[in-house]
């Protein structure tokens, strides 16, 4: 009589099962362009921001992915807004980009009415490391 060989099977349902959390991890991607950011020790990680506005390092403006003047970015970012008062903005200036241009942006989203701002930052390795690990303690 044959046997039923159950290991295999489980092994491709682990397998079936690591490639599925692992392709969900990416579908929660934000749209934006690759830089380099400032590391600050206590910087967190947040899950949901409403629109991502990116300083380059040549003054450049960037709006999720795409590029885009300062003044297009700020009408585009107050039409989604609307008349959410929590809608929030976070503004990842490039490592070495101009504080003044940084600035500019701030100042330039606070004119037209929207003042929830976020600066992104990256978490220090050993920090991120760290906290990762007390937060899976609890």
């Amino acid at each position: 009589m044959p046997e039923l060989m159950i290991s295999p099977m489980l092994d491709l349902i682990f397998l079936l099962l690591a490639f599925f959390i692992i392709s969900t991890m990416y579908m929660t991607e934000v749209r934006t362009i690759s830089i380099a950011l400032p590391e600050a020790q206590s910087a967190e990680t947040v899950s949901k921001s409403s629109s991502l506005v990116t300083v380059k390092k040549d003054g450049s403006c960037w709006l999720d992915d795409k590029k885009m003047s300062l003044d297009a970015i700020v009408a585009e970012v107050k039409k989604r807004s609307g008349s959410d008062a929590n809608y929030s903005v976070v503004i990842r200036g490039e490592k070495d980009a101009a504080y003044n241009d940084v600035i500019h942006v701030l100042d330039r989203f606070k004119a037209a009415g929207i003042t929830r701002f976020g600066l992104a930052a990256e978490q220090e390795a050993y920090d991120f490391i760290r906290e990762t690990l007390r937060k899976e303690r609890i």
